[in-house]
């Protein structure tokens, strides 16, 4: 079952300098915004519990439903970006994300939250994988590293400043601050794009298959829903305990069945270039190896994000603000290392980068198997800045050696890829470190956590990162193909310059 156009989309005109410029700072801009909102939920659930008096269960429906809405709608993103234009689409998805923010901020009941915030995350699905596209699209090979290392700032500042500008708010303010504080930003990245946004890279016409819609929803959606539940079991106590467990269970295998039905069929359409997601991006060597490398950083960096705050917190006796403060050190590093692991990159390839990174990363997360309740938080927020900086080393030049392997036509199915599989592995690494640190050393008293879950997660973290050392050893250099053509106005000549 498909729908079909016929009439093929025009090219796209050619792009000046300064629109080139333009067009990556609004992204760019726009993504922290949307990736910063992402997290700015999980410090206010006690805050919503006492409000409207709800569970602990139903409060983190607000971290849930978003995930879920991100699970199934970035896998569609890979055919939006190549069916309607640059403009057209980061209007929409920046048009949706201001009009869930602006409900949230006058919501006067739990339910229309959650609405709020499916609204939000079906923007925040779109933005980010466009923004790889455009990258690759508007960027020679030899500045992309640079510009994906400014991008992988937003992706690791933004979530770490979340938490901290939440807590803040909440101290000062009640909880419709948190969308109010969103609304100027995002409604001044709209303003900008839809006046200033160009159409960039080639688009043509397409058809939407919706069995493969129909099958996606309950593939992608069944599996970041099933690792939300069990690690919800993880972190509940007795019979919420099991429901969740059983709950998950049944998602999961739900998720798995209908995503490799998902699967045939996307094998099935690409032979005819119809697929919703195109899977002869696997078949690029140095894709594939960069996405799995990506999935075990990704689920080691969401699980980090939890586990940390909670050991510092429950464990150690800290307070909500001084456990956020620790992870934010490593989280900034991150950020400003990654431009410059960028140009790193483009001068000599990844190698010299991806290797020192997977084997900090896996030394940092046996160091941190070895905490105590007696640990000094100091060596925490050390310990949490290798973990940063390991992921610098390790994100930038995988995202980019992974794309600059694709051929051109099936870049935005990869970035589409890129977000799906982030997703999925968060909720995979916060499942599995709140799974095992339940199973082998259960918590008492008001704890949800102790000292040996914490060493047994990070056991199975750093374990994970070494295992994946053979894959870093694959790695090779993919220098992509020539740049695009971008063209600058110098009084009444046209020059052509290199992107």
């Amino acid at each position: 079952m498909t729908t079909t156009n016929s009439s093929a989309p025009p090219a796209p005109t050619p792009v000046t300098a300064a629109q080139r410029r333009i067009v990556l700072g609004v992204l760019i801009a726009s993504a922290f915004v949307v990736i910063l909102n992402e997290t700015l939920m999980g410090v206010a659930i006690p805050r919503f519990i006492a409000v409207f008096g709800i569970t602990a269960t139903t409060a983190q429906w607000l971290t849930t439903a978003f995930m879920l809405t991100l699970a199934v709608v970035i896998p569609i993103t890979g055919w939006l970006l190549q069916r309607f234009s640059t403009r057209a689409l980061f209007v929409t998805a920046m048009s949706l994300f201001t009009a869930g923010t602006l409900l949230g901020a006058v919501a006067p009941f739990f339910e229309l939250l959650i609405v709020a915030r499916v609204i939000q995350a079906s923007g925040t699905a779109i933005v980010m994988p466009m923004l790889f596209t455009t990258v690759f699209a508007l960027v020679a090979p030899g500045r992309r590293g640079q510009v994906i290392g400014t991008v992988s700032t937003v992706i690791a500042v933004a979530p770490a400043v979340g938490p901290t500008l939440s807590g803040f708010i909440l101290e000062i303010a009640d909880w419709h601050w948190l969308f109010i504080t969103m609304l100027p930003l995002t409604t001044t990245a709209l303003v900008i794009g839809a006046l200033r946004m160009v159409d960039v890279g080639q688009r043509r016409g397409s058809r939407l298959d919706l069995v493969s819609i129909m099958l996606s929803v309950p593939g992608f959606g069944g599996l970041v829903f099933g690792l939300a539940q069990l690690g919800e079991g993880g972190h509940a106590e007795g019979g919420s305990e099991s429901d969740s467990v059983v709950t998950g269970t049944i998602s999961l295998v739900v998720g798995v069945v209908a995503l490799a039905l998902f699967v045939l069929r996307q094998v099935r359409l690409q032979r005819t270039d119809d697929a919703l997601l195109d899977m002869r991006t696997f078949a690029e060597r140095q894709f594939a190896l960069s996405i799995g490398i990506i999935t075990v950083a990704s689920m080691s960096l969401f699980g980090a994000i939890i586990i940390i705050p909670l050991y510092v917190q429950e464990v150690l006796g800290a307070s909500t603000l001084v456990s956020g403060l620790v992870i934010l050190p490593g989280a900034l590093l991150q950020g400003l290392m990654a431009p410059l692991i960028g140009r790193r990159y483009d001068k000599v390839g990844p190698r010299s980068l991806v290797i020192p990174g997977i084997v900090l990363m896996a030394s940092t997360l046996w160091g941190m198997s070895m905490f105590t309740s007696a640990t000094p938080i100091w060596l925490v927020a050390v310990a949490n800045i290798g973990i940063g900086l390991g992921l610098a080393l390790l994100f930038t030049p995988l995202l980019t050696n992974g794309l600059a392997s694709l051929r051109p036509q099936l870049n935005p199915y990869g970035s589409a890829i890129v977000g799906t599989v982030q997703q999925v592995a968060g909720a995979a690494g916060i499942a599995l470190f709140l799974s095992v640190a339940a199973f082998v050393a259960p918590a008492t008293g008001e704890a949800s956590i102790s000292a040996d879950g914490v060493r047994a997660a990070f056991t199975v973290a750093a374990a994970l990162a070494t295992a994946v050392i053979p894959l870093v050893l694959l790695v090779r250099w993919q220098r992509g193909t020539g740049g695009p053509e971008v063209t600058t106005e110098t009084g009444s000549t046209r020059v052509v310059e290199s992107a």
